[in-house]
């Protein structure tokens, strides 16, 4: 069933979205909120943009030209429709194809940003029968490897990748982006609560960026009552 939502504490921002798909969750509030966003950029990518929250925070926070690409076909259409009813149209693009084929010329883009599948494809994987949450769960369309290879030809010179992924990730993310000649320069981690592990990375890397990475101090999303941080509620309006 598709339902239109308050972008969480966004309030001028409506997002669309489908009760059987794939909805958006707090790390695609997270991310655009930790990527380093300098008043030079002039062109974002949003790799595997989902119903498209990402590219609706960044354009609180920048005048960029922003494009989102979905391999999904009907979740494109959630989030060209959320574009439109934002009147974000002049800022946001949106485009339906697979990244490993759109002709993006090299090196366009400032920033890219992606919230990626977080698990790998083993022989042993179980997938759910709902291909949108397959797709997004799992590296059956993009994995790693391919990702940040994409990510280093379409970055500018010195241009910044930001991603959200999982903390167990992390290895393979460090040694794949060095790989791909871009330098690891931040890292935060998020805990769900001060007594549990920490579940979800942010991870902002530079094309031939010198090295020097820095370890920002822990995020708690929620108190021990379960409600958000003081912290996480100034991301929201």
């Amino acid at each position: 069933m598709k339902v239109k939502n308050y972008l969480l504490g966004y309030k001028k921002l409506n997002i669309i979205q489908d009760t059987d798909m794939f909805n958006f969750s707090l790390d695609s509030v997270l991310l655009p909120n930790f990527i380093t966003i300098n008043e030079t950029a002039k062109e974002i990518l949003d790799i595997g943009t989902g119903n498209g929250p990402i590219p609706l925070i960044l354009s609180t926070k920048t005048k960029a030209n922003i494009t989102g690409i979905e391999i999904q076909k009907e979740v494109y259409e959630l989030a060209k429709e959320s574009v439109k009813i934002n009147n974000l149209e002049n800022q946001i693009k949106i485009i339906n194809c697979d990244i490993k084929e759109y002709p993006f010329e090299t090196e366009t883009f400032d920033i890219i940003t992606c919230n990626p599948p977080y698990f790998e494809v083993k022989e042993k994987s179980k997938f759910n029968k709902n291909d949108y949450k397959t797709i997004a769960r799992h590296e059956v369309t993009l994995n790693l490897d391919e990702l940040l290879k994409i990510s280093r030809k379409l970055l500018k010179n010195g241009g910044t990748l930001g991603l959200v992924h999982r903390p167990e990730r992390l290895i393979d993310i460090l040694t794949i982006m060095r790989k791909n000649n871009i330098e690891p320069k931040k890292i935060r981690l998020v805990y769900p609560k001060k007594d549990r592990n920490a579940n979800i990375l942010l991870i902002e890397g530079k094309k031939n960026g010198n090295k020097g990475l820095k370890i920002l101090p822990p995020l708690y999303s929620h108190t021990s009552k379960g409600d958000y941080t003081e912290e996480i509620k100034k991301y929201f309006e």
